[in-house]
């Protein structure tokens, strides 16, 4: 081998020696690198790790749950109201309400299906937005934004199903009014809380899309009839499917509600106001239950159980504040409240039953003048004489020969200038009895002659309710005693609902001998041809710039009275006698038919007209 070759043979050993030292070298950098690239990139995982599960841990479990884990409520079946006898007056139906499901949203979806919901549902986008930004968009419970729907729009989500995930449409009870517009001033309606009414009634248990009585035995029973929210937390898989009940609470359905009223005496009594704007009452003397209530105009209690849209509120508020119970609002009571009257005089020992007054075309009272009804006068008459024929003037002399303070007081004592107590005193007026220290506060002017006067024959300041008045009425009906009127049937003893006024004997027997008068020869006589014995008063109450209010107030049987009926018809023009009386006739009437009927009694055919 010559040098050279050796040279070369040693080179290239050296050369693969060295070469193999680098590869050992470069491999055992690398390794280097990785692991502190690896340390440095874990220091940072693990405290971030160690984060999420110890400080946000139960954060990041609430969120996994929500995506997972439901919430669905379920509203109890609210409580059914009954009349007297057990029929119906509200229940429940089942109906179709749409939910959103925040969790289940997406929300780059989320406009467009906004805008599909608000046009298949008439409702503004901007209305959907506002409820799904109160309950929050990571809420697991849903929320209802429409009730009632409709076939129509039932097909019409459906339809759209897949393209609208978080929408879901469920079964839901609903209030239900079978009997249309009848007893609605008493009954009332159902419909959603408002964000102020939630915010005082939360702490209550209540919740957002709560639905609550809003008017009527709805609102004053609420507490009874609501029942109590149950619901199932339940585990859902991706596509919303139910996986498993992880647990459940059984609603509680409300309690039901049996009232006083007579649907039958109450069919009556609305059959008899008709279309007339006025008011119609019948209690029982003996207990105050209320048997029939009537308000004109009046509403569907049922347009509640669905969106109301501004078309529909407007139509309702065109008819003329039908939301007004004005059986429960105050109205000059006009001769009726001679009642009172002739009370105070009788009770004061100033005019005993055998008083007899002269009676005058026109009382002066310095300066004006009170005007007799006939513009002549009835000649000399006694207390019985002047209820019968309702002398203005007769009246007006007893109240000023009593004076202003005593005629109050008695006025009072009958129960005008308050409220009754009756279950509906969110919409009852207390009425106005006034005395020289109102008429001072409202018109810096002191109480005179003429106020008195003017107050003896219910006119001037003083108001009453149909239902005080009926009240009044029930005075002589049951013997001197002042009822509280209610509506919650119970067994409670007559005690709880009588008040004696502590009046005399003679007393109650000439006030009742004057009301029989009126119907056998007064202003009454339309009543006289029923088939039982009917006691009565009638009123003209004269209503500027409008036409007069008529007013007439009876009992029967007159011997022993079991009904007292007071009809008010607003503005109707006409006399008491003539316009009012003949309602009175026919919820009477129906009464004493509905209670031979019940009796097994047959009712007798009217007489042919000769």
């Amino acid at each position: 081998m010559t040098a050279i070759s050796k040279n070369n043979t040693r080179n290239q050993a050296q050369y693969r020696n060295n070469k193999t030292n680098r590869t050992v070298g470069r491999n055992f950098q690398s390794l280097l690198v990785m692991l502190i690239v690896t340390l440095l990139l874990g220091g940072g995982i693990i405290p971030r790790l160690t984060y999420l599960q110890l400080v946000q841990g139960d954060r990041n479990q609430q969120l996994a749950d929500n995506n997972r884990i439901r919430l669905i409520p379920k509203a109890p079946i609210r409580g059914n109201i009954f009349d007297r006898h057990g029929k119906i007056l509200a229940s429940s139906r089942l109906s179709h309400a749409v939910y959103l499901w925040p969790v289940a949203l997406r929300q780059a979806q989320w406009p467009e299906t906004r805008q599909r919901i608000s046009q298949i549902l008439n409702i503004p986008e901007a209305e959907i937005q506002t409820r799904l930004e109160k309950e929050g968009p990571t809420s697991p419970s849903l929320i209802r934004i429409a009730r009632g729907i409709s076939p129509t729009q039932i097909t019409a989500l459906a339809e759209y199903g897949s393209q609208m995930e978080g929408v879901e449409v469920d079964i839901e009870a609903v209030r239900n009014y079978p009997n249309g517009d009848l007893a609605a001033h008493i009954i009332g309606y159902t419909g959603e809380m408002s964000e102020e009414e939630l915010a005082k009634m939360k702490p209550q248990g209540y919740r957002m899309g709560d639905i609550t009585g809003q008017m009527g035995v709805e609102y004053s029973f609420e507490s009874k009839l609501r029942g109590e929210w149950g619901g199932q937390q339940v585990e859902v898989d991706g596509a919303n499917q139910v996986l498993k009940i992880l647990g459940q609470k059984q609603a509680e359905a409300g309690s039901n509600v049996q009232l006083t009223i007579d649907i039958d005496i109450q069919k009556a009594a609305e059959k008899a106001l008709g279309d007339r704007q006025g008011a119609i009452v019948a209690i029982d003397p003996r207990n105050g239950e209320v048997l029939a209530m009537v308000s004109r105009p009046t509403f569907d209690p049922n347009i509640f159980s669905s969106r109301i849209t501004e078309e529909t509120w407007q139509q309702l508020q065109s008819k003329g504040n039908p939301f007004v119970n004005r059986a429960l609002q105050g109205f000059p009571p006009a001769s009726t409240f001679k009642i009172v009257t002739a009370t105070a005089g009788l009770e004061s020992g100033k005019y005993p039953p055998d008083t007899v007054l002269p009676t005058y075309a026109a009382l002066n009272l310095g300066g004006s003048e009170l005007g007799e009804w006939n513009k002549a006068g009835f000649g000399p008459l006694d207390v019985v004489g002047a209820l019968t024929w309702s002398s203005n003037t007769f009246f007006g002399q007893v109240a000023r020969g009593i004076g202003g303070p005593s005629l109050i007081s008695w006025t009072r004592k009958f129960g005008f200038g308050q409220k009754t107590g009756i279950e509906l005193a969110v919409e009852e007026a207390p009425g106005l009895v006034a005395d020289n220290d109102w008429k001072m506060q409202n018109y810096n002017w002191e109480w005179t002659d003429g106020d008195t006067v003017n107050m003896s024959i219910g006119q001037g300041f003083t108001q009453g309710t149909p239902l005080q008045v009926a009240v009044m009425f029930a005075v002589p009906a049951n013997g001197g005693d002042r009822i509280k009127p209610h509506l919650l049937k119970d067994d409670q003893e007559l005690k709880t609902w009588r008040e004696s006024l502590n009046l005399k004997p003679a007393t109650i027997n000439t006030l009742r001998q004057g009301l029989r008068g009126v119907v056998t020869s007064g202003t009454g006589q339309a009543l006289n041809d029923a088939p039982f014995a009917i006691s009565g008063k009638s009123g003209t109450a004269e209503a500027p710039p409008g036409d007069s209010h008529a007013w007439f107030g009876a009992y029967a049987p007159s011997e022993n009275p079991e009904i007292v009926v007071v009809a008010f018809a607003e503005h109707s023009g006409g006399g008491g006698g003539s316009v009012a009386g003949p309602m009175v006739a026919q919820v009477l009437k129906a009464y004493h038919e509905s209670k031979l009927k019940r009796l097994g009694i047959p009712i007798p055919s009217p007489s042919p007209s000769p």
